[in-house]
Protein backbone atom coordinates (compact mmCIF):
# COMPACT_ATOMS: atom_id res chain seq x y z
CA UNK A 1 0.00 0.00 0.00
CA UNK A 2 2.86 2.41 0.79
CA UNK A 3 4.16 2.03 -2.78
CA UNK A 4 0.73 2.80 -4.22
CA UNK A 5 0.34 5.98 -2.14
CA UNK A 6 3.80 7.21 -3.14
CA UNK A 7 3.26 6.56 -6.83
CA UNK A 8 -0.10 8.29 -6.93
CA UNK A 9 1.40 11.35 -5.27
CA UNK A 10 4.40 11.35 -7.60
CA UNK A 11 2.65 10.71 -10.93
CA UNK A 12 0.87 12.84 -13.46
CA UNK A 13 -1.20 12.03 -16.57
CA UNK A 14 0.19 12.91 -20.00
CA UNK A 15 -1.67 11.93 -23.21
CA UNK A 16 -3.51 9.18 -21.35
CA UNK A 17 -0.29 7.64 -20.06
CA UNK A 18 1.03 7.82 -16.53
CA UNK A 19 4.42 9.43 -16.11
CA UNK A 20 6.12 8.83 -12.77
CA UNK A 21 8.53 11.54 -11.65
CA UNK A 22 10.15 9.36 -8.98
CA UNK A 23 11.45 5.76 -9.26
CA UNK A 24 8.77 3.14 -8.73
CA UNK A 25 9.36 0.15 -6.45
CA UNK A 26 6.94 -2.77 -6.68
CA UNK A 27 6.56 -6.54 -6.62
CA UNK A 28 6.11 -7.08 -10.36
CA UNK A 29 7.21 -5.11 -13.42
CA UNK A 30 5.66 -5.97 -16.78
CA UNK A 31 8.19 -4.37 -19.07
CA UNK A 32 7.93 -3.12 -22.62
CA UNK A 33 4.53 -4.51 -23.63
CA UNK A 34 1.88 -3.02 -25.92
CA UNK A 35 -0.68 -1.62 -23.50
CA UNK A 36 -4.42 -1.73 -24.18
CA UNK A 37 -5.95 0.09 -21.22
CA UNK A 38 -9.49 -1.22 -21.81
CA UNK A 39 -10.99 2.04 -23.04
CA UNK A 40 -10.89 1.10 -26.72
CA UNK A 41 -8.27 3.80 -27.39
CA UNK A 42 -5.03 3.35 -29.27
CA UNK A 43 -2.48 1.05 -27.61
CA UNK A 44 1.00 2.23 -26.70
CA UNK A 45 4.24 0.64 -25.54
CA UNK A 46 4.95 0.92 -21.85
CA UNK A 47 5.36 -0.78 -18.48
CA UNK A 48 2.95 -1.91 -15.77
CA UNK A 49 3.91 -2.08 -12.09
CA UNK A 50 2.06 -4.28 -9.58
CA UNK A 51 2.38 -4.08 -5.82
CA UNK A 52 0.34 -6.46 -3.70
CA UNK A 53 -3.07 -6.75 -5.32
CA UNK A 54 -2.96 -3.32 -7.00
CA UNK A 55 -1.71 -1.60 -10.10
CA UNK A 56 0.57 1.24 -9.02
CA UNK A 57 1.96 2.63 -12.28
CA UNK A 58 1.16 2.26 -15.98
CA UNK A 59 2.98 3.72 -18.95
CA UNK A 60 6.37 5.42 -18.73
CA UNK A 61 8.08 5.67 -15.37
CA UNK A 62 11.52 5.30 -13.85
CA UNK A 63 11.98 1.79 -12.51
CA UNK A 64 13.16 1.29 -8.96
CA UNK A 65 13.39 -2.08 -7.27
CA UNK A 66 11.16 -4.98 -8.31
CA UNK A 67 10.70 -8.47 -6.97
CA UNK A 68 10.28 -9.82 -10.51
CA UNK A 69 10.64 -8.33 -13.98
CA UNK A 70 8.73 -9.97 -16.86
CA UNK A 71 9.90 -9.07 -20.35
CA UNK A 72 6.74 -8.29 -22.34
CA UNK A 73 8.37 -7.08 -25.56
CA UNK A 74 6.29 -8.40 -28.45
CA UNK A 75 3.38 -9.14 -26.09
CA UNK A 76 0.22 -7.18 -25.28
CA UNK A 77 -1.02 -6.16 -21.84
CA UNK A 78 -4.66 -5.46 -21.00
CA UNK A 79 -7.14 -5.70 -18.11
CA UNK A 80 -8.45 -9.12 -17.14
CA UNK A 81 -11.54 -10.21 -19.04
CA UNK A 82 -14.90 -10.00 -17.28
CA UNK A 83 -17.43 -12.66 -18.29
CA UNK A 84 -20.86 -11.13 -17.72
CA UNK A 85 -22.76 -14.32 -18.43
CA UNK A 86 -21.44 -17.52 -16.88
CA UNK A 87 -23.11 -20.67 -15.55
CA UNK A 88 -20.41 -21.97 -13.21
CA UNK A 89 -22.69 -21.63 -10.15
CA UNK A 90 -22.33 -25.28 -9.21
CA UNK A 91 -19.04 -26.24 -10.86
CA UNK A 92 -17.18 -23.53 -8.92
CA UNK A 93 -18.18 -25.36 -5.74
CA UNK A 94 -16.77 -28.68 -6.96
CA UNK A 95 -13.14 -29.52 -6.22
CA UNK A 96 -12.40 -30.72 -9.76
CA UNK A 97 -13.54 -27.53 -11.48
CA UNK A 98 -13.30 -24.68 -8.97
CA UNK A 99 -9.95 -23.55 -10.45
CA UNK A 100 -11.96 -22.54 -13.54
CA UNK A 101 -8.98 -23.40 -15.75
CA UNK A 102 -10.85 -23.24 -19.05
CA UNK A 103 -11.69 -19.59 -18.34
CA UNK A 104 -8.34 -18.71 -16.78
CA UNK A 105 -6.69 -19.83 -20.04
CA UNK A 106 -9.00 -17.46 -21.89
CA UNK A 107 -7.73 -14.53 -19.83
CA UNK A 108 -10.79 -14.27 -17.59
CA UNK A 109 -10.30 -12.84 -14.13
CA UNK A 110 -13.95 -12.24 -13.11
CA UNK A 111 -17.16 -14.12 -13.93
CA UNK A 112 -20.81 -13.34 -13.22
CA UNK A 113 -23.01 -16.24 -12.10
CA UNK A 114 -26.74 -16.56 -11.39
CA UNK A 115 -27.69 -15.98 -15.04
CA UNK A 116 -30.81 -16.98 -16.99
CA UNK A 117 -32.78 -17.13 -13.75
CA UNK A 118 -30.84 -20.18 -12.53
CA UNK A 119 -28.44 -20.54 -9.61
CA UNK A 120 -28.21 -19.88 -5.91
CA UNK A 121 -30.97 -17.93 -4.17
CA UNK A 122 -29.12 -17.88 -0.84
CA UNK A 123 -26.54 -15.36 -1.98
CA UNK A 124 -24.82 -15.04 1.39
CA UNK A 125 -24.25 -18.78 1.63
CA UNK A 126 -22.99 -19.01 -1.96
CA UNK A 127 -20.52 -16.14 -1.69
CA UNK A 128 -19.31 -17.44 1.67
CA UNK A 129 -18.66 -20.82 0.03
CA UNK A 130 -16.60 -19.13 -2.67
CA UNK A 131 -14.57 -17.39 0.01
CA UNK A 132 -14.16 -20.56 2.06
CA UNK A 133 -13.18 -23.00 -0.67
CA UNK A 134 -11.61 -20.56 -3.11
CA UNK A 135 -12.15 -20.07 -6.83
CA UNK A 136 -9.94 -19.67 -9.84
CA UNK A 137 -11.54 -16.35 -10.76
CA UNK A 138 -13.36 -13.54 -9.00
CA UNK A 139 -17.11 -14.15 -8.75
CA UNK A 140 -20.04 -11.75 -8.96
CA UNK A 141 -23.54 -13.15 -8.45
CA UNK A 142 -27.02 -12.20 -9.64
CA UNK A 143 -30.18 -13.29 -7.84
CA UNK A 144 -31.79 -15.86 -10.18
CA UNK A 145 -35.48 -15.12 -10.51
CA UNK A 146 -36.41 -18.60 -11.79
CA UNK A 147 -34.81 -20.30 -8.81
CA UNK A 148 -36.43 -17.73 -6.50
CA UNK A 149 -39.85 -18.42 -7.98
CA UNK A 150 -39.34 -22.18 -7.77
CA UNK A 151 -38.41 -21.89 -4.09
CA UNK A 152 -41.64 -20.05 -3.33
CA UNK A 153 -44.16 -21.38 -5.89
CA UNK A 154 -42.60 -24.56 -7.21
CA UNK A 155 -42.86 -25.11 -10.97
CA UNK A 156 -46.56 -24.35 -11.30
CA UNK A 157 -47.92 -22.19 -14.11
CA UNK A 158 -49.84 -19.59 -12.13
CA UNK A 159 -49.37 -16.10 -10.68
CA UNK A 160 -48.15 -15.78 -7.10
CA UNK A 161 -50.54 -15.01 -4.30
CA UNK A 162 -50.05 -11.76 -2.39
CA UNK A 163 -48.29 -13.71 0.34
CA UNK A 164 -46.00 -15.46 -2.14
CA UNK A 165 -45.17 -12.19 -3.86
CA UNK A 166 -44.25 -10.65 -0.53
CA UNK A 167 -42.05 -13.66 0.24
CA UNK A 168 -40.21 -13.33 -3.09
CA UNK A 169 -39.68 -9.61 -2.50
CA UNK A 170 -38.36 -10.27 0.97
CA UNK A 171 -35.90 -12.88 -0.33
CA UNK A 172 -34.85 -10.47 -3.07
CA UNK A 173 -34.12 -7.79 -0.49
CA UNK A 174 -32.09 -10.24 1.56
CA UNK A 175 -30.14 -11.25 -1.54
CA UNK A 176 -29.26 -7.64 -2.29
CA UNK A 177 -28.15 -7.07 1.29
CA UNK A 178 -26.01 -10.22 1.07
CA UNK A 179 -24.11 -9.05 -1.99
CA UNK A 180 -26.13 -9.72 -5.15
CA UNK A 181 -25.41 -7.28 -7.99
CA UNK A 182 -28.89 -7.51 -9.40
CA UNK A 183 -31.37 -10.06 -10.70
CA UNK A 184 -31.53 -12.27 -13.77
CA UNK A 185 -34.50 -13.87 -15.48
CA UNK A 186 -34.75 -16.84 -17.83
CA UNK A 187 -38.08 -16.30 -19.53
CA UNK A 188 -38.01 -19.40 -21.74
CA UNK A 189 -37.27 -21.71 -18.82
CA UNK A 190 -39.56 -23.31 -16.26
CA UNK A 191 -40.67 -21.69 -13.99
CA UNK A 192 -39.45 -18.22 -15.04
CA UNK A 193 -41.53 -18.48 -18.21
CA UNK A 194 -44.70 -18.36 -16.09
CA UNK A 195 -43.90 -14.95 -14.60
CA UNK A 196 -45.85 -11.97 -15.87
CA UNK A 197 -44.34 -8.58 -16.58
CA UNK A 198 -46.05 -7.27 -13.44
CA UNK A 199 -44.48 -9.96 -11.26
CA UNK A 200 -41.01 -9.24 -12.59
CA UNK A 201 -41.43 -5.49 -12.15
CA UNK A 202 -42.52 -5.93 -8.52
CA UNK A 203 -39.35 -7.85 -7.67
CA UNK A 204 -37.18 -5.66 -9.89
CA UNK A 205 -38.20 -2.62 -7.85
CA UNK A 206 -36.61 -4.28 -4.83
CA UNK A 207 -33.47 -4.83 -6.91
CA UNK A 208 -33.52 -1.18 -7.99
CA UNK A 209 -33.72 -0.07 -4.36
CA UNK A 210 -30.42 -1.90 -3.83
CA UNK A 211 -28.85 -0.26 -6.92
CA UNK A 212 -28.86 -3.55 -8.81
CA UNK A 213 -29.19 -4.36 -12.50
CA UNK A 214 -31.74 -6.46 -14.39
CA UNK A 215 -30.24 -9.07 -16.75
CA UNK A 216 -32.57 -11.16 -18.87
CA UNK A 217 -32.64 -14.17 -21.11
CA UNK A 218 -35.63 -12.61 -22.80
CA UNK A 219 -38.91 -14.38 -23.56
CA UNK A 220 -38.23 -15.03 -27.24
CA UNK A 221 -35.18 -14.82 -29.49
CA UNK A 222 -36.87 -15.80 -32.77
CA UNK A 223 -39.86 -14.27 -34.56
CA UNK A 224 -41.13 -12.56 -31.38
CA UNK A 225 -37.74 -11.02 -30.61
CA UNK A 226 -38.96 -7.42 -30.85
CA UNK A 227 -41.81 -8.02 -28.38
CA UNK A 228 -39.36 -9.69 -26.00
CA UNK A 229 -36.91 -6.79 -26.19
CA UNK A 230 -39.73 -4.32 -25.62
CA UNK A 231 -40.80 -6.27 -22.53
CA UNK A 232 -37.27 -6.03 -21.12
CA UNK A 233 -37.18 -2.29 -21.82
CA UNK A 234 -40.56 -1.87 -20.16
CA UNK A 235 -39.41 -3.73 -17.06
CA UNK A 236 -36.38 -1.46 -16.78
CA UNK A 237 -38.50 1.65 -17.29
CA UNK A 238 -41.18 0.67 -14.78
CA UNK A 239 -38.75 -0.56 -12.12
CA UNK A 240 -36.21 2.21 -12.78
CA UNK A 241 -33.07 0.10 -13.10
CA UNK A 242 -30.50 -0.70 -15.81
CA UNK A 243 -31.48 -3.41 -18.30
CA UNK A 244 -29.01 -5.91 -19.70
CA UNK A 245 -30.06 -8.35 -22.44
CA UNK A 246 -28.21 -11.64 -22.31
CA UNK A 247 -26.70 -13.35 -25.40
CA UNK A 248 -28.30 -10.88 -27.80
CA UNK A 249 -29.23 -12.61 -31.08
CA UNK A 250 -31.98 -13.70 -33.42
CA UNK A 251 -32.39 -17.45 -33.69
CA UNK A 252 -33.85 -19.69 -36.40
CA UNK A 253 -33.59 -18.96 -40.14
CA UNK A 254 -36.92 -17.13 -40.41
CA UNK A 255 -35.75 -14.61 -37.79
CA UNK A 256 -32.33 -13.93 -39.27
CA UNK A 257 -31.77 -10.20 -39.62
CA UNK A 258 -34.38 -9.32 -37.00
CA UNK A 259 -31.64 -8.60 -34.46
CA UNK A 260 -30.90 -5.42 -36.43
CA UNK A 261 -34.41 -4.13 -35.74
CA UNK A 262 -34.02 -5.13 -32.12
CA UNK A 263 -30.77 -3.15 -31.96
CA UNK A 264 -32.65 -0.10 -33.27
CA UNK A 265 -35.18 -0.44 -30.42
CA UNK A 266 -32.38 -0.59 -27.88
CA UNK A 267 -30.52 2.32 -29.43
CA UNK A 268 -33.69 4.44 -29.37
CA UNK A 269 -34.16 3.64 -25.67
CA UNK A 270 -30.53 4.55 -25.01
CA UNK A 271 -30.92 7.81 -26.93
CA UNK A 272 -33.89 8.59 -24.65
CA UNK A 273 -31.72 8.12 -21.59
CA UNK A 274 -32.51 4.54 -20.59
CA UNK A 275 -29.60 2.39 -19.43
CA UNK A 276 -29.67 -0.62 -21.74
CA UNK A 277 -26.82 -2.94 -22.75
CA UNK A 278 -26.36 -6.48 -24.02
CA UNK A 279 -23.79 -9.25 -24.34
CA UNK A 280 -22.93 -11.83 -26.99
CA UNK A 281 -20.91 -14.98 -27.49
CA UNK A 282 -19.12 -15.04 -30.87
CA UNK A 283 -20.64 -18.22 -32.32
CA UNK A 284 -23.52 -19.12 -34.63
CA UNK A 285 -24.76 -21.84 -32.29
CA UNK A 286 -26.47 -21.68 -28.90
CA UNK A 287 -26.84 -24.38 -26.26
CA UNK A 288 -29.48 -25.33 -23.72
CA UNK A 289 -31.63 -28.30 -22.73
CA UNK A 290 -33.53 -30.34 -25.29
CA UNK A 291 -36.80 -29.64 -23.47
CA UNK A 292 -36.31 -25.86 -23.57
CA UNK A 293 -35.53 -26.07 -27.28
CA UNK A 294 -38.36 -28.34 -28.44
CA UNK A 295 -41.13 -28.57 -25.81
CA UNK A 296 -43.54 -25.62 -25.22
CA UNK A 297 -43.26 -23.99 -21.79
CA UNK A 298 -46.93 -24.56 -20.91
CA UNK A 299 -46.43 -28.29 -21.49
CA UNK A 300 -43.52 -28.35 -19.03
CA UNK A 301 -45.45 -26.96 -16.07
CA UNK A 302 -44.80 -28.95 -12.91
CA UNK A 303 -41.55 -30.48 -14.15
CA UNK A 304 -40.49 -33.50 -16.19
CA UNK A 305 -42.53 -36.11 -14.27
CA UNK A 306 -45.79 -34.28 -14.82
CA UNK A 307 -44.90 -33.75 -18.47
CA UNK A 308 -44.38 -37.49 -18.89
CA UNK A 309 -47.67 -38.15 -17.13
CA UNK A 310 -49.43 -35.86 -19.61
CA UNK A 311 -47.76 -37.73 -22.46
CA UNK A 312 -49.99 -40.71 -21.65
CA UNK A 313 -52.80 -38.70 -23.19
CA UNK A 314 -52.94 -39.36 -26.95
CA UNK A 315 -54.28 -35.87 -27.62
CA UNK A 316 -51.49 -34.20 -25.63
CA UNK A 317 -48.85 -36.45 -27.19
CA UNK A 318 -49.98 -35.66 -30.72
CA UNK A 319 -49.99 -31.93 -29.95
CA UNK A 320 -46.37 -32.10 -28.77
CA UNK A 321 -45.37 -34.19 -31.79
CA UNK A 322 -46.77 -31.53 -34.12
CA UNK A 323 -44.88 -28.84 -32.23
CA UNK A 324 -41.59 -30.77 -32.48
CA UNK A 325 -42.07 -31.41 -36.21
CA UNK A 326 -42.93 -27.77 -36.88
CA UNK A 327 -39.91 -26.53 -34.92
CA UNK A 328 -37.48 -28.87 -36.65
CA UNK A 329 -38.98 -28.11 -40.07
CA UNK A 330 -38.56 -24.40 -39.43
CA UNK A 331 -34.88 -24.97 -38.82
CA UNK A 332 -34.42 -27.19 -41.84
CA UNK A 333 -30.87 -28.31 -42.60
CA UNK A 334 -29.57 -24.77 -41.93
CA UNK A 335 -29.98 -24.89 -38.15
CA UNK A 336 -29.66 -28.45 -36.82
CA UNK A 337 -29.98 -29.40 -33.15
CA UNK A 338 -27.15 -31.68 -32.02
CA UNK A 339 -26.74 -33.71 -28.85
CA UNK A 340 -24.06 -32.29 -26.55
CA UNK A 341 -24.55 -34.35 -23.37
CA UNK A 342 -26.67 -37.47 -22.99
CA UNK A 343 -25.22 -40.18 -20.70
CA UNK A 344 -27.72 -42.81 -21.85
CA UNK A 345 -26.35 -42.85 -25.42
CA UNK A 346 -22.87 -41.40 -25.70
CA UNK A 347 -22.73 -42.66 -29.30
CA UNK A 348 -25.30 -39.98 -30.14
CA UNK A 349 -23.02 -37.12 -29.07
CA UNK A 350 -22.45 -34.68 -31.89
CA UNK A 351 -25.31 -36.07 -33.98
CA UNK A 352 -28.40 -34.06 -34.91
CA UNK A 353 -31.93 -35.17 -33.98
CA UNK A 354 -32.63 -35.81 -37.66
CA UNK A 355 -29.48 -37.92 -38.06
CA UNK A 356 -30.33 -40.01 -35.00
CA UNK A 357 -33.91 -40.54 -36.21
CA UNK A 358 -32.67 -41.70 -39.59
CA UNK A 359 -30.07 -43.96 -37.99
CA UNK A 360 -32.66 -45.51 -35.66
CA UNK A 361 -35.38 -45.60 -38.33
CA UNK A 362 -37.72 -43.68 -36.04
CA UNK A 363 -39.67 -40.44 -36.11
CA UNK A 364 -37.83 -37.37 -34.76
CA UNK A 365 -40.49 -36.91 -32.06
CA UNK A 366 -39.95 -40.47 -30.85
CA UNK A 367 -36.25 -39.74 -30.41
CA UNK A 368 -37.07 -36.57 -28.46
CA UNK A 369 -39.51 -38.43 -26.18
CA UNK A 370 -36.98 -41.21 -25.59
CA UNK A 371 -34.33 -38.72 -24.53
CA UNK A 372 -36.69 -36.94 -22.15
CA UNK A 373 -37.81 -40.21 -20.55
CA UNK A 374 -34.18 -41.08 -19.84
CA UNK A 375 -33.35 -37.82 -18.10
CA UNK A 376 -33.04 -35.29 -20.88
CA UNK A 377 -30.06 -33.97 -22.78
CA UNK A 378 -28.08 -30.83 -23.43
CA UNK A 379 -28.08 -29.77 -27.06
CA UNK A 380 -26.23 -27.40 -29.34
CA UNK A 381 -28.42 -25.50 -31.80
CA UNK A 382 -27.02 -23.91 -34.95
CA UNK A 383 -29.66 -21.23 -35.12
CA UNK A 384 -27.84 -17.97 -35.85
CA UNK A 385 -26.55 -16.29 -38.98
CA UNK A 386 -22.88 -15.32 -39.26
CA UNK A 387 -23.74 -11.87 -40.63
CA UNK A 388 -25.94 -11.18 -37.58
CA UNK A 389 -23.18 -12.29 -35.21
CA UNK A 390 -20.72 -9.91 -36.85
CA UNK A 391 -23.23 -7.05 -36.79
CA UNK A 392 -23.97 -7.47 -33.10
CA UNK A 393 -20.32 -7.59 -31.99
CA UNK A 394 -19.69 -4.18 -33.55
CA UNK A 395 -22.35 -2.44 -31.44
CA UNK A 396 -20.56 -0.30 -28.84
CA UNK A 397 -22.94 -1.35 -26.04
CA UNK A 398 -22.54 -5.12 -26.57
CA UNK A 399 -20.06 -6.88 -24.28
CA UNK A 400 -18.45 -10.27 -24.82
CA UNK A 401 -19.76 -13.08 -22.61
CA UNK A 402 -19.47 -16.85 -22.80
CA UNK A 403 -22.74 -18.37 -21.52
CA UNK A 404 -20.43 -21.26 -20.57
CA UNK A 405 -19.25 -22.88 -17.37
CA UNK A 406 -16.18 -24.29 -15.66
CA UNK A 407 -15.15 -27.55 -17.32
CA UNK A 408 -12.46 -30.13 -17.33
CA UNK A 409 -11.99 -32.27 -20.46
CA UNK A 410 -14.54 -35.10 -20.55
CA UNK A 411 -16.32 -37.37 -22.97
CA UNK A 412 -19.24 -35.08 -23.81
CA UNK A 413 -19.41 -32.49 -26.61
CA UNK A 414 -20.50 -29.20 -25.06
CA UNK A 415 -20.57 -25.86 -26.82
CA UNK A 416 -16.95 -24.71 -27.38
CA UNK A 417 -17.73 -21.28 -25.90
CA UNK A 418 -16.72 -22.59 -22.47
CA UNK A 419 -13.17 -22.92 -23.76
CA UNK A 420 -12.84 -20.34 -26.51
CA UNK A 421 -15.11 -17.29 -26.28
CA UNK A 422 -12.61 -14.52 -25.49
CA UNK A 423 -9.61 -15.68 -27.59
CA UNK A 424 -12.05 -16.26 -30.46
CA UNK A 425 -13.24 -12.66 -30.27
CA UNK A 426 -9.67 -11.33 -30.22
CA UNK A 427 -7.90 -13.85 -32.42
CA UNK A 428 -10.48 -14.79 -35.04
CA UNK A 429 -12.83 -11.83 -35.30
CA UNK A 430 -10.41 -8.97 -34.49
CA UNK A 431 -7.03 -10.17 -35.79
CA UNK A 432 -7.95 -12.53 -38.62
CA UNK A 433 -11.32 -11.27 -39.85
CA UNK A 434 -10.89 -7.59 -38.85
CA UNK A 435 -14.58 -7.31 -38.00
CA UNK A 436 -13.54 -4.90 -35.23
CA UNK A 437 -10.25 -3.55 -33.91
CA UNK A 438 -8.23 -5.36 -31.27
CA UNK A 439 -8.76 -2.37 -28.96
CA UNK A 440 -12.55 -2.56 -29.42
CA UNK A 441 -12.57 -6.32 -28.88
CA UNK A 442 -10.63 -5.84 -25.63
CA UNK A 443 -12.97 -3.05 -24.48
CA UNK A 444 -15.96 -5.37 -25.00
CA UNK A 445 -14.39 -7.80 -22.52
CA UNK A 446 -12.99 -5.34 -19.97
CA UNK A 447 -14.10 -1.75 -19.44
CA UNK A 448 -17.55 -2.19 -20.99
CA UNK A 449 -18.64 -5.09 -18.72
CA UNK A 450 -17.09 -3.26 -15.76
CA UNK A 451 -19.16 -0.18 -16.62
CA UNK A 452 -22.31 -2.31 -16.98
CA UNK A 453 -21.71 -3.68 -13.49
CA UNK A 454 -20.64 -0.35 -12.03
CA UNK A 455 -17.31 -1.99 -11.16
CA UNK A 456 -14.88 0.92 -11.17
CA UNK A 457 -11.91 -0.84 -9.56
CA UNK A 458 -11.50 -3.46 -12.29
CA UNK A 459 -11.77 -3.57 -16.08
CA UNK A 460 -9.24 -0.81 -16.80
CA UNK A 461 -5.48 -0.43 -16.46
CA UNK A 462 -5.54 2.51 -14.08
CA UNK A 463 -3.24 3.15 -11.17
CA UNK A 464 -5.00 2.10 -7.96
CA UNK A 465 -7.19 -0.55 -9.60
CA UNK A 466 -6.94 -4.20 -8.66
CA UNK A 467 -4.20 -6.01 -10.55
CA UNK A 468 -6.32 -8.21 -12.80
CA UNK A 469 -4.07 -8.24 -15.85
CA UNK A 470 -3.70 -10.31 -19.03
CA UNK A 471 -0.41 -10.59 -20.91
CA UNK A 472 -1.04 -12.23 -24.28
CA UNK A 473 0.55 -12.79 -27.67
CA UNK A 474 -1.66 -10.86 -30.08
CA UNK A 475 -0.23 -12.83 -33.02
CA UNK A 476 -1.04 -16.20 -31.44
CA UNK A 477 -4.17 -15.76 -29.34
CA UNK A 478 -6.94 -17.95 -30.70
CA UNK A 479 -9.59 -20.43 -29.65
CA UNK A 480 -8.81 -24.12 -30.25
CA UNK A 481 -12.16 -25.60 -29.20
CA UNK A 482 -14.49 -26.71 -31.97
CA UNK A 483 -17.96 -28.24 -32.03
CA UNK A 484 -16.37 -31.58 -32.88
CA UNK A 485 -13.53 -31.28 -30.34
CA UNK A 486 -14.77 -28.78 -27.74
CA UNK A 487 -12.46 -29.69 -24.85
CA UNK A 488 -9.46 -27.76 -26.23
CA UNK A 489 -7.89 -24.97 -24.21
CA UNK A 490 -7.26 -21.66 -25.95
CA UNK A 491 -3.79 -20.51 -26.84
CA UNK A 492 -1.99 -17.20 -26.54
CA UNK A 493 -2.36 -16.27 -22.85
CA UNK A 494 1.24 -15.87 -21.62
CA UNK A 495 0.61 -14.52 -18.11
CA UNK A 496 -2.52 -13.83 -16.11
CA UNK A 497 -2.64 -11.95 -12.83
CA UNK A 498 -5.69 -12.13 -10.57
CA UNK A 499 -5.57 -9.77 -7.61
CA UNK A 500 -1.85 -9.33 -8.25
CA UNK A 501 -0.91 -13.02 -8.25
CA UNK A 502 -0.10 -15.38 -11.09
CA UNK A 503 -2.91 -17.58 -12.37
CA UNK A 504 -1.03 -18.32 -15.60
CA UNK A 505 2.76 -18.25 -15.87
CA UNK A 506 4.53 -18.72 -19.21
CA UNK A 507 1.31 -20.13 -20.66
CA UNK A 508 0.83 -22.71 -17.89
CA UNK A 509 -2.04 -22.39 -15.38
CA UNK A 510 -0.78 -22.34 -11.80
CA UNK A 511 -4.00 -23.84 -10.42
CA UNK A 512 -4.00 -21.25 -7.65
CA UNK A 513 -7.42 -20.25 -6.28
CA UNK A 514 -6.88 -16.50 -6.45
CA UNK A 515 -10.45 -15.32 -7.00
CA UNK A 516 -12.58 -13.43 -4.53
CA UNK A 517 -16.30 -13.19 -3.93
CA UNK A 518 -17.07 -9.63 -5.01
CA UNK A 519 -19.92 -7.69 -3.46
CA UNK A 520 -21.41 -4.31 -4.40
CA UNK A 521 -19.15 -2.52 -1.93
CA UNK A 522 -16.30 -3.59 -4.24
CA UNK A 523 -17.68 -1.17 -6.81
Amino acid sequence: MKHWIRVVLCCMFMSGKIIAVEPVDADILLQGGTIFDGSGGQPYVGDVAISGDRLIAIGSFESGQFGRVIDCKGLSICPGFIDLHNHSDQTLLESSTRANTNFVLQGCTTIVTGNCGAGHVDVRKYLNQIETFGAGTNVIHLLPHGALRKQVLGTTDRPPTAKEMQQMKQLAGEAMEAGAWGMSTGLIYVPGAYASLEEIVEIARVIAAGNGIYASHIRNEAMELLDAVNEALQIGHMAQLPVHISHFKSSQPKAWGLVRNAAELIQKARDNGQLVTADQYPYIASSTSLEAMLIPTDARAGGRKKFLDRMKSREFSEKIRRHIHKTLEGRGTQAPIRIARYPARTDWLGLSIREIAKQQNQDTSDIVFQIIRKGGASVVSFGMQEEDVRFVMQLPWVATASDGRAYIPAGDKPHPRSYGTFPRKLGYYARQERVLSMASAIRSATQLPADILGLTSRGSLVSGNYADVVVFDSKQILDQATFIKPHQYSRGISFLFINGQLAVSDGIPTGALLGRALRPEDK
